[in-house]
């Protein structure tokens, strides 16, 4: 795979949306503590809500996709249902009543944005296969996957408590055909609008450790909660955008 390629996968109208959209989202910063992103890479990241996702999508210059639940990339009513009771009700702990009235009215946008965003859908069961095929084929297009690991069933917090290990899986099937990704570990500071890119780690140095997936994942959320804290000033800074 060669650097990454110019790939416009967002519509115009889409593009045109984000435009309207910068005037009221802020710019953040993005710093890296190592090499930018040059080549297809696995980049995780916390949530922090809406607002990883959005920034993200809003100011990062690489080419890249999102792995997102499928609820929210299935239609106005599925949409609906996933916002008034997981987001609203059980990660942002609301109230039923008031998460089905914000649902109703956040409702067509956020439907309107997810089509816009050319969503890789993730699922809990054997269509897991579907995203991992989808995702193959992204990084072999030469865009590189955003991926939020972090379990937010319980809500969004800062320490993150666990990441997932679906991202393990598609590393190691890339690492079996002979191709070794860079994972970039990033954290999303809310406190000074700024992402904290992490130098990146090959697939082939996470092999090494003998650690399996569940505990690759534990030691890459181990990592993110560190860049948290990380006194950036302090550090050469090989990149800044």
């Amino acid at each position: 795979m060669s650097k990454t390629k110019k790939i416009h996968n967002r519509k115009t109208w889409f593009r045109g949306l984000k435009c309207f959209l910068k005037l009221f989202v802020p710019k953040p910063k993005f710093v890296y503590l190592g090499e930018s992103i040059t080549k297809p890479s696995i980049i995780l990241s916390n949530h922090v809500g809406a607002s990883a996702p959005v920034k993200y999508e809003l100011y990062f210059k690489e080419n890249f996709r999102f792995w997102g639940t499928y609820e929210m990339n299935s239609g106005l009513k599925s949409v609906y249902k996933y916002l008034s009771t997981v987001y609203f009700h059980q990660k942002k702990h609301k109230g039923k009543f008031v998460s089905k009235l914000i649902a109703f009215f956040a409702c067509p946008f956020a439907n309107l944005f997810y089509k816009g965003l050319n969503l890789i859908s993730t699922y809990k069961d054997h269509r897991f296969k579907n995203t991992i095929k989808e995702s193959i084929k992204t990084i072999q297009n030469g865009q590189n996957l955003i991926i939020f690991p972090e379990d937010s069933s319980k809500g969004y917090f800062d320490n993150l408590t666990q990441f997932f290990a679906g991202f393990v899986v598609l590393a190691k099937m890339f690492y079996k055909k002979g191709i070794d990704l860079p994972i970039f570990v990033s954290y999303y500071r809310k406190k000074d609008k700024t992402f904290v890119i992490d130098k990146p780690i090959n697939f082939s140095d996470l092999v090494k450790t003998g650690l399996n997936k569940y505990e690759i994942a534990k030691m890459l959320c181990n990592r993110a909660n560190a860049l948290a804290t990380i006194d950036i000033n302090n550090i050469i800074l090989l990149k800044r955008t």
